[in-house]
């Protein structure tokens, strides 16, 4: 057909917004132009309202969550019971509640309150993808930040697409597919995906105080202290929580790692990075997944990279390792250390069996009673995760009931210690005076002071 078509628009309908939990459909036709770009939304029950003109057409548009899409609540606590909604209540419902204060506040101009994103409003958000606003990239691609025309920001990550032949696309749309199944104040959230030409980008919310491993590393913040690093424990151990336990299908991550974990202004995490995720199949039978081992070495769960099984514990080992990693500091292999301490978790572990728990502790965290009993406690845990079969590790959800404990004897030490300081301790300035008195017979006075020599 050679009529000419408008661009096309989509809109939501009555009451209509973002839902990340909803599975994503394609307006796609086996007849559209090779350079016509596809459009992906995520519907609520309603579905979209088209115009009149042709769905297809040269530009793509995607649906994102109205106004400052980056503000969410990081303080919302959770119970130390580590209560989730069943399985069967998320089923019932197309929406996840994960927080009271995650709903998308309100946009500056576009259809009730939603703003429609074209390629080049991407492109301009991006400052035509320029190097400046890379915030990070893998073998995936690369991710941008890009600041819209209302004033929110959103990360866009854009495939390689010199990689399309390598299998890329297959990573894309695995990445997509899990994106839109899942919805965790420790997750990042999804908004969108477009396909334009031989371009393939996801829209996600924008995280912006770098990953763990560049805290780890100085690169980001002032340096995480133990209490700091607890909470991001909790976090990571909530988000997988809820992949392994309460989505529809259980989901295993497969590439658990301290750059894969993005931290909030306010030193809270947020887990990204679902190329490698696997879906598990709807066989309650089912032990495991026979599958291509995938992920990043030095994380990977040895039980998995021998038969070729997947399991939920295949996370919990790389969780393990993560925790050796945040409370050493180190990378799980150091390349430059010498031979007995080049695999940091083998490393930590004989000293936690030595009792040395002192020597394992990274060096930029302060040295105290309560710090001590964290490590060693957190070390032990470590050593239930990285057990050599997953018969003998702990579920995500036993770790998480475990660090709560932790933190809570944590913070009762130092409330404890403080009190006691409180109650014995004399100001500074009272004891030197009280000192001058006792041995030197001198009283302060405004014609005489005492000066040390």
């Amino acid at each position: 057909m050679n009529q000419t078509r408008k661009s096309p628009v989509i809109r939501p309908g009555p009451g209509q917004v973002w839902n990340q939990s909803s599975s994503s459909t394609s307006n796609s036709n086996s007849n559209s132009n090779s350079g016509s770009a596809s459009i992906y939304v995520l519907p609520r029950n309603q579905p979209v309202q088209e115009e009149k003109s042709s769905i297809f057409g040269a530009i793509a548009r995607v649906l994102t969550c109205s106004g400052n899409i980056a503000h969410v609540a990081e303080d919302d606590a959770q119970p130390p019971s580590i209560q989730y909604s069943s399985r069967a209540s998320l089923r019932s419902s197309r929406k996840l509640n994960h927080s009271s204060s995650s709903t998308p506040s309100k946009a500056s101009d576009g259809p009730q309150g939603t703003a429609e994103l074209s390629f080049e409003d991407i492109s301009k958000a991006t400052g035509n993808f320029s190097a400046s606003n890379i915030i990070g990239q893998g073998g995936f691609g690369i991710v941008y930040k890009a600041t819209l025309k209302n004033g929110s920001i959103i990360a866009v990550k854009r495939a390689k697409k010199d990689n399309f032949e390598r299998g890329t696309p297959v990573e894309f749309r695995n990445e997509i597919q899990t994106l839109s199944k899942i919805e965790h104040l420790n997750l990042v959230r999804f908004y969108g995906y477009i396909e334009h030409g031989e371009d393939r980008m996801i829209l996600v919310e924008y995280v912006a105080n770098g990953t763990l491993r560049e805290h780890l590393d100085g690169k980001c913040g002032s340096g995480l202290e133990i209490g700091e690093r607890l909470d991001i424990m909790i976090d990571v151990a909530h988000a997988i929580t809820y992949l392994h336990t309460y989505t529809d299908l259980p989901i295993i991550h497969r590439d658990i790692k301290s750059s894969n974990i993005l931290i909030t202004d306010k030193l809270r995490a947020k887990v990204a990075d679902f190329g490698f995720a696997r879906i598990s199949v709807e066989d309650p039978g089912a032990t495991h997944i026979s599958t291509q081992v995938k992920g990043t070495a030095g994380y990977l769960d040895p039980e998995y990279l021998s038969t070729y099984q997947l399991t939920d514990r295949s996370d919990v080992y790389s969780f393990g390792v993560l925790l050796v990693e945040m409370v050493t500091g180190r990378l799980p292999i150091e390349i430059n250390k010498a031979t007995n301490e080049k695999l940091t978790t083998k490393w930590a572990l004989q000293r936690l069996k030595g009792g040395e728990v002192v020597l394992a502790m990274d060096p930029k965290l302060r040295r105290n009673p309560a710090a001590l009993m964290v490590v060693e406690k957190v070390l032990k845990l470590a050593r239930q995760c990285l057990a050599p079969t997953r018969q003998l590790r702990p579920s995500m959800k036993r770790c998480a009931e475990i660090l709560w404990r932790v933190r809570k004897d944590y913070h009762e030490y130092n409330e404890v210690m403080e009190a006691a300081n409180h109650s014995v301790q004399v100001p500074p300035q009272m004891a030197a005076r009280k000192n001058r008195i006792e041995f030197f017979g001198i009283e302060e006075s405004t014609n005489q002071r005492f000066q040390s020599a």
